[in-house]
Parts: C-alpha cells; structure tokens; sequence
C-alpha cells in the first residue's frame, strides 16, 4: 500500500491547543481540503490533513460491500487513526476536531464511531457511516457527549440520507450529541450554513 503523506498548518503541535484533522472527497486532496482549516481555525491550531493515495481513500462507493473495497478501507482506517493518535500524544482529544466532506466525511465518522472518545467535535459534510449495511458491532468506546455535525441533502447522488440518518442513531447510541441538517435540493458540496452552523455551535 502507499504511504499517506500528511500536510501540516498553523501552529506547531508542540505549541498548539486544539488540532484540526481534516479528511478530504474522493478526487480531492489535502492541499485542497485545508482551505477549510482558514474558516473554522484561529491561531491556536494545529492543522494536519492526510492525502489518500491517488486521490481516494478506498476504490468503490462507501455503501458496498466492505470487503470490495478492502484493503484500501482499512488502511485508510489506520491511517486516520494513526494521526488521530500521534496528534493526542500532544494535544488532549477532547481539543481533537475531525472534519470531511464526502468520502472524507463517511471516513471521519467511521473512525470515530470505531474509536468513540471524548472529542472536541466531529463534523462530516455529507457523509455516513461505510458498508452495504451498517454494522453496529464495529462501533465500540464513548463518545462522552462529543458534538457532531452532519450536513446531507434530501437527494444526494452519493450519500443517500437515510444512511445519514443511521449514522446519527448509531453515534446517539455511542454517546454523541449529534445535529443532522437536511438540505432540500443541495448539491454535492458545503454551504453556507453548515459553516455558520458550525463555527456557532462546536468550533
């Protein structure tokens, strides 16, 4: 598998207070997605965001089967949590703010359902949980009221919102305090209002 080369912003994680991590689409990439990190980020933060191989993070839509889209998957999966992991060695999780859109956002919620903690919030732009169907024995740990958005519209071609709905209840079950805005007609992207939503109520 190739290596996941991880760009770095803003403060340095041995002087910052808060952490951004930011997962980017399928065909984006992590220069891209940092644009973000310049909306929702002030000068406390360390901002690290990993770019997949290839521009994806695993090969077929989030919904099929996992093991078509294996070993891509998992390796994203610990990836993810491998900087997860390295960011908490210096800065407390509950500081840790994971963020996606798309692709990254289906992968920000499944590594932080897998490894439910106390977070300093979650927030995935379209997004839910991976699998043809959503298997809750994957999900373990505590999320301890962490804060998570998602962002859908009511007809994505991607990311139908029933999954997002799922998602929602499985992260409730975990723990989460989770907000899912619906956005009739939206296209695929992040507007306005998930960002002011956002910046209000967790960042």
């Amino acid at each position: 598998m190739a290596a996941y080369e991880v760009l770095h912003q803003g403060a340095l994680i041995t002087k910052a207070s808060k952490a951004l991590i930011l997962l980017h689409g399928r065909g984006g990439n992590a220069r891209g997605i940092l644009s973000l990190a310049d909306i929702f980020c002030d000068d406390q933060f360390y901002i690290a965001a990993p770019q997949a191989p290839s521009n994806t993070w695993y090969p077929y839509s989030f919904l099929e089967e996992e093991k078509l889209n294996e070993p891509y998957l998992s390796a994203s999966v610990e990836a993810i949590k491998n900087v997860i992991d390295e960011t908490a060695t210096y800065i407390p999780m509950h500081q840790i703010y994971i963020m996606g859109f798309s692709q990254g956002a289906c992968l920000t919620l499944e590594v932080t359902s897998r490894l439910a903690a106390k977070y300093g919030g979650v927030i995935a732009f379209t997004g839910g949980l991976i699998g043809s169907t959503v298997n809750e024995k994957k999900y373990h740990g505590n999320f301890e009221g962490t804060k998570v958005f998602i962002g859908n519209s009511d007809e994505d071609p991607h990311v139908p919102l029933v999954r997002s709905e799922q998602s929602k209840e499985i992260m409730e079950k975990l723990g989460a305090d989770v907000t899912l805005k619906v956005y009739p007609g939206m296209a695929h992207t992040i507007n306005e209002d998930e960002i002011s939503w956002v910046k209000k109520n967790i960042m």
